[in-house]
């Protein structure tokens, strides 16, 4: 493809990106399905200018109103912005690209030829932006991050904003570290240990994964780490009774079926449940996939449930991994930093109290609630941790630096609950606390 026909196939797949309330990741599959003339080489390099775009599109943005007050933001317009002020592309080059023959964007109009005439030679980055802008996050939530980060704001916002490495979990179900190590140094595939987690391998580039044998084999999971350590945290043992109370499409519930040793028939129940048919059946081809024998699958209708009734008080280890706002995960899903609003974030909010009843009635005395998020809010951490607390005075905080001397072994990096950030551990961002059920 030609470098103009890549910029206008970037233009389509933000115009349906910005349309549509569907991952980046897919929609950008779905455009290519329909193209197959378009090679890896194309796919890669369009994919990387969609995601520049998102994750500068708050500067780049205030840079075109600066400009221009009245025109129209598009991806278009934002295209033309990034070619300047980014790639400092003059007019005659952008011009090049923008011709209207073989796929590439229509000519330039003279307003946006006076667009990137005065963007030329700019930098993205202004020292007039207010903090919301130029750290690229919605300005609703500019108190909330100040207060979680008054000293490291601009670090652990910028961190947020980079590419997220591949980070993989490795299926102790099947085989061990060294060997998936060996398996991919095979396929020509470089990777390094993880700081943290001793089940995990982060990979020194981004591959297809589905064509190793270790993906084949079922001896891999596509895993970050942060992930890996909450569920390592919950410290899910062989014959307990284990319920994924938000499993999805049950990547944790597989991490909760390795540590319990479920490659073969033994007591107890592992159990994914999930509001979403459509997610919990992406589960089935996986767990067989990964040899986990005896996951059970259930679709919760409703808070009366018959298989509320049944399980209630009986079960070992609860894993909440909360439907939450995902600002955790802004590194790999920028798009979602200008999708969530302040009621996303109390629909959220509430939902998650209404989980956390859910898992009170069904843990039994001397059982653990592990609760979990991909936020990085205190709103739907640390207060809603406190508000548990404060009207379930049956149950206690168990520190996590006890609990990862048990499960992970080391010094843990946080003491009392978990926090991480790409920043910080090189994470997404991820929170995590456990109540023990004491009386």
């Amino acid at each position: 493809m030609k470098p103009g026909a890549r910029i206008q196939a970037a233009i389509e797949i933000l115009d349906t990106i910005y349309s549509a309330n569907e991952p980046t990741e897919r929609l950008i599959d779905f455009y290519f399905r329909k193209r197959r003339y378009a090679g890896s080489s194309d796919r890669r390099a369009i994919k990387d200018f969609v995601y520049n775009i998102l994750r500068h599109i708050s500067r780049l943005n205030w840079w075109i109103k600066l400009v221009d007050k009245e025109l129209e933001i598009n991806p278009r317009i934002q295209i033309i912005a990034e070619l300047s002020l980014i790639r400092n592309l003059s007019l005659l080059q952008i011009q090049e690209n923008f011709n209207g023959h073989n796929h590439c964007p229509l000519p330039l109009t003279l307003r946006e030829e006076k667009l990137a005439i005065d963007l030329f030679g700019q930098l993205i980055n202004h020292s007039d932006m207010p903090s919301f802008v130029a750290l690229e996050y919605p300005k609703w939530l500019d108190k909330s991050l100040k207060t979680i980060w008054p000293e490291r704001l601009t670090i652990e916002m910028s961190a947020l904003n980079q590419p997220a490495p591949l980070d993989i979990r490795v299926n102790t179900l099947k085989t061990t570290l060294e060997n998936v190590r060996s398996s991919l140094l095979k396929d020509s595939i470089n990777s390094e240990l993880m700081q943290m987690s001793p089940i995990g391998l982060r990979l020194t580039e981004k591959i297809r994964l589905e064509e190793t044998k270790a993906y084949k084999m079922g001896w891999i999971e596509v895993q970050d780490e942060g992930s890996q350590l909450i569920a390592l945290l919950c410290d899910a043992k062989p014959n307990m009774d284990v319920v994924d109370l938000c499993a999805g499409a049950g990547g944790k519930t597989l991490a909760l079926a390795a540590t319990m040793g479920r490659n073969k028939k033994m007591a107890g129940q592992l159990i994914a449940c999930d509001i979403s048919s459509y997610r919990l059946n992406r589960l089935i081809p996986r767990k067989k996939r990964a040899g986990a024998l005896g996951i059970q699958i259930h679709t919760i209708d409703s808070k009366t449930d018959d298989w509320v009734h049944y399980n209630s008080m009986r079960n070992d280890r609860i894993l909440v991994d909360a439907p939450c706002t995902g600002t955790g995960t802004w590194r790999r899903k920028p798009i979602s930093r200008i999708q969530i609003s302040p009621e996303d974030l109390k629909t959220k909010i509430s939902t998650q109290k209404q989980i956390l009843q859910l898992a009170s009635k069904l843990i039994k005395l001397g059982g653990r609630i592990i609760y979990s998020t991909c936020s990085i809010l205190k709103e739907e951490n640390e207060d809603q941790l406190n508000w548990f607390v404060e009207n379930h005075n049956d149950f206690q905080v168990i520190p996590i630096e006890t609990v990862w001397g048990e499960t992970i072994g080391g010094e843990a990096p946080t003491s009392l609950n978990l926090r991480l950030s790409p920043a910080s551990n090189r994470t997404d961002g991820y929170f995590c606390a456990i109540l023990e059920k004491v009386r």
